[in-house]
């Protein structure tokens, strides 16, 4: 029999891929019309013959990430009307009304590494829609590219965000998955914070993943073992908020599908084992108008302009609303814990690393705020469109309250039942969520908790693990 294969799929070099990914980013910075880019997507797809299928991508209330595989023909010919049952997705549609569309964000496309994504596929980037066309409210990707795209054409401003994502790693596949059966993670390596020999598993898996991730254009600066066993952050440079919020959701998936093809799994549980450090996704936030940070100023505290500090007063002041937003499962608030280094208090500071804000050394091109009280589960849109939502119109605190909120110590809430009362209260809450959405946040968030224990405890409980919206165990939820 012959040796040649029966058909040829696309496989790119890294650094082909990087150079190509880069100038589709590079186009989403600059702001290239639109159409102009949809344009030329189409006509690659359509001359490209060894691409098998684009992978459309999209994310549902609580944050989950969703892939659909289209033909590559079938796309380009019905782009305008790809519908999905979205009854099916928990946080959209009832069954009466469960069709949605997608609507693909031609500028958010990646070419992908054909090892570790398997050959002749790229992936895009789909917002989606309601039947009738219209923006679906319960997609917060939708919502901030709406919301950052006034933000520039109003007020020539850009919100620039920098993550910083931890993760465990964990041996054997779908560790989160079986934990019911098994009652516990093993590490891979418990080397601990900067220290791993160079070709030990923690290191091939984050050299892997940064490989990956600098390909697909995530411009990365610096990787490393953190400080509890198994433990790992990368990082990759500050971008328009949109483009960080699909790089988070991309970093996640790219850490999970490695870990997978070397038999273990990548997780990002806040809190997986009880008695060592959490995970955190730290964001470093700014807004900048025309080149200019208007978070900086060298004779401001801290090296903050007013305008920053107004930003940090008004999340403070409304930290307590937002605070399921940013730690969004029951197993988050054992991050929150002050024996860990956690950043629980309600409070902003150059030098205390328990403080929710930190306001790192910084110049003028990186002056930003940290917010450090974010769990790696949240919803990357509706993160973002929160934090920039409150620090831009939240109430500011009330100056005759004396020294104010910045500088005395208050604490975020240490479970989610406190959380979920006080967001269900919020009329802040409501009013950037809408009503809509604000409820339906609310009943996922109590469904979860009522699936788990009250009280946290010091044991890691199954529940809190099985039941958490990123274990996608749809079969396990099904029968509770």
């Amino acid at each position: 029999m012959s040796s040649v294969p029966l058909r040829t799929f696309l496989e790119i070099p890294y650094d082909k891929l990087e150079e190509m990914n880069d100038e589709a980013k590079q186009q989403r910075v600059e702001r290239v019309d639109r159409l102009k880019i949809e344009e030329s997507r189409r006509k690659y797809l359509a001359d490209e013959k060894r691409i098998k299928a684009v992978t459309v991508c999209f994310s549902d209330l609580e944050g989950r990430f969703h892939m659909l595989d289209y033909d590559k023909k079938f796309l380009l010919k019905s782009a305008d009307n790809l519908t999905f049952d979205g009854s099916s997705i928990r946080g959209f549609s009832g069954i009466s009304e469960s069709d949605l569309k997608l609507q693909i964000d031609w500028p958010a496309f990646y070419w992908a590494p054909a090892d570790v994504f398997g050959p002749g596929k790229v992936l895009v980037f789909g917002e989606v829609c309601a039947q009738d066309g219209s923006p679906y409210l319960a997609d917060f990707r939708s919502r901030l590219r709406h919301f950052t795209e006034e933000l520039y054409k109003n007020e020539r401003m850009v919100l620039h965000v920098a993550p910083e994502i931890e993760g465990f790693l964990f041996r054997g596949t779908d560790a989160e998955r079986v934990y019911h059966e098994t009652g516990r993670f093993e590490f891979i390596s418990t080397g601990g914070y900067y220290h791993s020999l160079p070709k030990d598993p923690l290191r091939q898996f984050m050299d892997h993943s940064a490989e990956a991730q600098r390909a697909m254009g995530l411009s990365n600066e610096k990787d490393h073992p953190e400080v509890a066993p198994s433990q790992f952050e990368m990082n990759f440079g500050f971008t328009d908020a949109l483009i960080a919020a699909d790089q988070i959701q991309l970093y996640k998936l790219i850490c999970r599908q490695v870990a997978g093809n070397m038999g273990l799994t990548a997780s990002f549980l806040p809190k997986p084992i009880a008695g060592v450090n959490g995970d955190g996704m730290h964001c470093n936030m700014s807004l900048n108008r025309e080149g200019k940070n208007l978070f900086y100023d060298s004779n401001g505290r801290d090296g903050l302009s007013e305008y920053a500090w107004n930003f940090v007063d008004r999340i403070l002041n409304n930290a307590t609303d937002i605070c399921l937003v940013l730690n969004s499962s029951v197993n988050s608030y054992r991050r929150l814990d002050p024996e860990f280094e956690a950043p629980n208090q309600i409070k902003a500071s150059a030098t205390n690393r328990a403080s929710m804000i930190r306001v790192p050394l910084g110049n003028e091109r990186s002056s930003r705020v940290e917010f450090r009280s974010v769990s790696p589960d949240a919803n990357p849109y509706l993160l973002l469109y929160s934090l920039v939502r409150t620090g831009l119109e939240g109430d500011l605190p009330d100056p005759t309250d004396g020294e104010g909120k910045r500088y005395r110590t208050r604490f975020l809430p240490d479970n989610i039942h406190d959380a979920i009362r006080l967001f269900k209260s919020s009329r802040l809450a409501s009013q950037i969520l809408g009503d809509e959405s604000h409820t339906k946040y609310i009943e996922l968030k109590q469904k979860s908790a009522d699936r788990c224990p009250k009280e946290l405890g010091t044991r890691v409980k199954e529940g809190e693990i099985m039941f958490h919206h990123e274990v996608t165990n749809q079969w396990l939820w099904g029968k509770f």
